[in-house]
């Protein structure tokens, strides 16, 4: 039997595997010769400078990127909504380690990500990365916080480094971000004047400069702003959107208006409207485009327009043999096209790079100040404005995933649902937020919020109620999921023997009876499996009682303490089976066994010796030998 690794992959070891199986020779010792490998790849070692983009730590902060950690997610039911039966996850931690922690179940399953990072202003905090730190303090570090209780540094323009930690923090994040993208995923990144240059050579540099969709302007501002010395009210904000494959439309597009298309004369070839057919070159550009134009019914000859019209002769008699032409009755007049209805594409109009008309920060805070009856949050983004992002980074015919993992008020979340109520969707969000505690004199935590993310869920528990409630009438609302479960980062399961066994006597370690830490429950473990294994967090399972002769009891014994009473949790119809108690009965592994499920996992103090493990591998090796089987 296996033991889990209950560690991230480490993707930097990966990233040599690969190229060692691609140039074995430029390998040695798991230590890359980069200057042999370009000289393989045909570049001079001591060629030309190339155009590149670094600043101070960029080198740490790339092999940040791919350094694992030992850590996990433990549920919390009690925080959730809707536990039992929701898809949607509310993660609180640091987000670079719960991106590392995501990469395998998650990995090319993602199919759009927004973001709404730190600005930079000199205001504002920036997690506080610190990549000069050993591994040994590495591998040490357990929580979310740094040894004075913080996670996050205020970060002024006189720090020396200002730019340069501001990129350090987003570089390993993008990375990370990018291998969760399906390959027909996008991401949508919000951003301002402070580090909008810097942001779009990193993206250049993570997903590839041809795979940059647009820039897109949000008219943010809803008054002038008269206290910036330049003069200039700087009314907008960007919103950066790379895709993770380019060659494929990334964007919807907008719903196309056919109100103007009617029938009056009753053309046999349905709705139809006029359309303009003055063209847009002097006569020395496009002489092709230049002659008068005559209608051959009546003789009437229409000048030709100072800037000629839109289509050749010979264009322009196929459309006249068309009877595609709607002559005026006077010399003066413009002759125009007839364009059809049934003649468009069924591709949807371009989506506007400039994103305006209401979709104001007012707008944002008279929504959070509504759901929660005071102004709670500072600088939320405006649930339309997500909502739209959304509509086009995931059509509605999928069940796609949204990942925001700089989550804040968790309007991402807010917009997804309000969405999937509109159009019938079956989006599911991750959402990840750091508890970044509230001013002790702000309005949130006199009203007993302690930190952002307790502000987060709440909004998703009011907002869900509030959309299922203005749409009750809607046919199929009620499965609408407005649930989530919530998940919170923690050091490893296992105590620090398990990863330094090497360290120890054996006399020593005959002494530990078991190596998973005393405040961990069987949800603890099982997640911290599901981690380890791959599999997605956000499916259902059951937890059953079965006796020591493997029959199942009610689950009203659920809670009855006894040593005879086994908890056998399934996990999305056996992908994966797990009991945690000790001693387990053999009755009890065949029952486990003859369920045949693609994964069991037990833990060590389920067996009394050596023999009893032998004796589950061949249980499993007779009844399910399909079956991976683990022991923790």
């Amino acid at each position: 039997m296996n033991k889990p690794k209950f560690e991230t992959t480490n993707l930097t070891a990966e990233n040599v595997t690969k190229i060692a199986e691609i140039f074995p020779g430029v390998v040695t010792e798991g230590k890359v010769n980069f200057d042999l490998l370009r000289s393989l790849l045909g570049d001079e070692v001591y060629g030309d400078e190339a155009y590149e983009f670094t600043w101070v730590g960029k080198r740490a902060a790339i092999a940040e990127a791919g350094r694992p950690i030992r850590k996990t997610l433990r549920p919390c039911p009690e925080e959730s909504k809707n536990w039992d039966t929701t898809e949607n996850l509310y993660i609180e931690g640091d987000n670079l380690d719960v991106l590392k922690l995501l990469q395998e179940s998650y990995l090319g399953k993602v199919k759009m990500i927004y973001i709404d990072p730190p600005y930079n202003t000199g205001n504002d905090f920036i997690y506080r990365d610190n990549f000069t730190r050993d591994k040994d303090e590495y591998d040490q570090e357990a929580g979310v916080y740094d040894e004075d209780g913080d996670r996050l540094l205020r970060n002024t323009e006189s720090n020396g480094r200002f730019h340069s930690d501001w990129c350090s923090m987003m570089y390993p994040r993008l990375v990370l971000a990018r291998n969760l993208l399906r390959d027909d995923g996008v991401i949508f990144i919000s951003i301002d004047d402070n580090e909008v240059a810097q942001l779009r050579k990193i993206c250049d540099e993570v997903f590839g400069e041809s795979n940059f969709i647009a820039q897109l302007i949000w008219h943010s501002r809803q008054n002038k702003d008269n206290r910036n010395i330049s003069g200039v009210s700087i009314d907008h904000e960007y919103i950066i959107c790379y895709t993770k494959q380019s060659g494929q439309r990334s964007f919807r597009g907008t719903e196309r208006k056919t109100d103007q298309y009617t029938n009056p004369d009753n053309d046999p070839r349905g709705a139809w409207t006029s359309a303009n057919m003055v063209g847009l070159a002097t006569a020395d550009a496009r002489p092709n485009l230049h002659y008068d134009l005559i209608n051959p019914n009546t003789g009437i000859k229409y000048r030709c327009p100072p800037k000629g019209w839109r289509y050749d002769k010979k264009t322009m008699r196929k459309l006249i043999d068309e009877d595609r032409i709607l002559w005026p009755e006077t010399p003066e007049g413009r002759p125009r096209k007839k364009t059809f209805l049934a003649d468009l594409s069924d591709t949807l109009p371009g989506f506007s790079s400039i994103l305006e008309d209401g979709l104001y920060t007012n707008t944002a805070t008279k929504e959070i100040t509504f759901l929660f009856g005071g102004h709670w949050f500072d600088f939320p983004k405006p649930v339309n404005l997500l909502r739209i992002i959304i509509e086009q980074g995931a059509p509605v015919a999928s069940n796609d995933i949204i990942l925001d993992f700089f989550s804040g008020s968790a309007t991402t979340a807010h917009a997804v649902m309000q969405l999937n109520a509109e159009d019938g969707g079956n989006r599911k969000f991750i959402m990840v937020q750091l508890p970044e505690p509230c001013d002790e004199k702000a309005e949130a935590y006199k009203a007993g919020y302690k930190n952002i993310c307790e502000i987060g869920k709440e909004r998703i528990r009011r907002a869900g109620e509030k959309i299922k409630e203005e749409n009750k009438e809607k046919e199929g609302i009620e499965n609408l999921d407005i649930g989530f479960r919530v998940l919170k980062l923690d050091s490893t399961n296992m105590k620090d023997v398990y990863y330094a066994a090497g360290e120890y006597t054996q006399d020593l370690l005959a002494l530990m009876e078991d190596n998973i830490k005393e405040d961990r429950t069987d949800m603890d473990l099982l997640y911290a499996c599901l981690l380890d294994w791959g599999l997605p967090l956000s499916l259902p399972h059951k937890t059953e009682l079965l006796n020591t002769k493997g029959e199942i009891l009610p689950n009203s014994e659920l809670g009855t303490p006894n040593s005879e009473l086994f908890k056998v949790h399934t996990y999305n119809d056996g992908d994966l089976i797990a009991c945690f108690d000790k001693h387990i009965s053999e009755a009890v592994i065949k029952e486990i066994a003859r369920r045949q499920p693609l994964r069991a996992v037990f833990r060590d103090s389920s067996f009394a010796s050596s023999p009893e493990k032998i004796n589950v591998e061949e249980i499993f090796k007779l009844l399910a030998p399909n079956t991976s089987v683990r022991v923790l």
